[in-house]
């Protein structure tokens, strides 16, 4: 068996780091951090700041007036078509997710009918915190089918390695068509560490020619997103994730995050993905250039 070291040579990447920025998720409160974008408006102005720091892809949750998650497919539009109306061309990821046993399968599925880009497609059940997030077999099936009929590219979330394992037996059957595009969700309570040895035997598993991404959640987002861009991977931040900048202090902004993301690359040698870089190397149809043209303002109704 190859060393770790030996391993990581064989990782290396050229491509641009596509950074994405998971801005709202199921659970932050703004009493954790006030920062945490809640409405609609607000969650379109962190993604038009993330994008202008570098943030290839927003990661998209919505809330309901009470600010609990919902999978409500009238507020996923409404948060990017006052992304389009700015005329920003970021990429916008739709959760599937339903905070981890809040919402029902039903509702889950309910934005892929909005034919977003790319969905979150989470590959797997597991304890989450004091709870269970189930993604039985039969509910992967049909969002994959649900996926794959309105042209919808699967962002295909692994919190532990037997959730690399589902992914294997979706493309075997032909559920999961390439091109691959992984997201590494470590040190969730009751997932996977989010240690580098885990990232690389994460890595190892995937088929020829998958790209993947990585996020650490809270104190490991950092490191982690740092050690995926050094052994040629992609790296996720935002406060879905981790509500501080650094010990002790909490982070201004999504925005905040992505931009040390984005020096770091920097540091490394490596070039950030661009919007068009990330739809090219993920297998999505270029937009337009009308597409992006500004409508309006952010923070307004188009």
């Amino acid at each position: 068996m190859p060393s770790l070291f030996e391993t990581m040579a064989t990782l290396g990447s050229t491509d641009p780091v596509i950074v994405s920025a998971a801005l709202t998720g199921s659970w932050p409160t703004k009493a954790q951090n006030p920062a945490v974008p809640i409405t609609e408006p607000e969650i379109a102005g962190a993604a038009l700041a993330c994008a202008a720091a570098g943030a290839a892809i927003v990661h998209v949750h919505v809330r309901d007036d009470d600010g609990v998650v919902t999978c409500d497919p009238a507020r996923y539009a409404r948060v990017r078509a006052l992304i389009e109306a700015a005329g920003s061309d970021v990429i916008v990821n739709m959760s599937t997710g339903g905070g981890a046993g809040r919402t029902g399968d039903a509702e889950r599925m309910a934005p892929i009918d909005l034919a977003p880009e790319i969905a979150s497609f989470d590959c797997g059940s597991l304890n989450f915190g004091t709870g269970v997030f189930v993604n039985s077999p039969a509910f992967l099936d049909v969002l994959a089918a649900r996926m794959t009929e309105r042209g919808v590219r699967p962002e295909i979330e692994c919190f532990e390695p037997g959730h690399v394992w589902n992914a294997l037996r979706l493309i075997e059957a032909g559920a999961l068509t390439p091109p691959f595009w992984f997201q590494f969700v470590l040190g969730v309570r009751g997932g996977a560490p989010p240690t580098l040895q885990q990232l690389v035997q994460l890595v190892a598993l995937l088929p020829p020619g998958s790209r993947w991404s990585a996020c650490g959640i809270g104190r490991a987002q950092l490191p982690l997103g740092v050690a995926a861009m050094t052994i040629g991977g992609h790296a996720r931040t935002g406060l879905e994730d981790n509500l501080y900048y650094r010990k002790g202090e909490l982070a201004e902004s999504n925005a905040q995050l992505v931009a040390r993301l984005v020096r770091i690359a920097g540091e490394l040698g490596r070039p950030v993905a661009t919007p068009v870089d990330a739809r090219r190397l993920l297998g999505l149809a270029p937009r337009p250039a009308s597409a992006t043209a500004p409508t309006g303002q952010a923070g307004q109704a188009p």
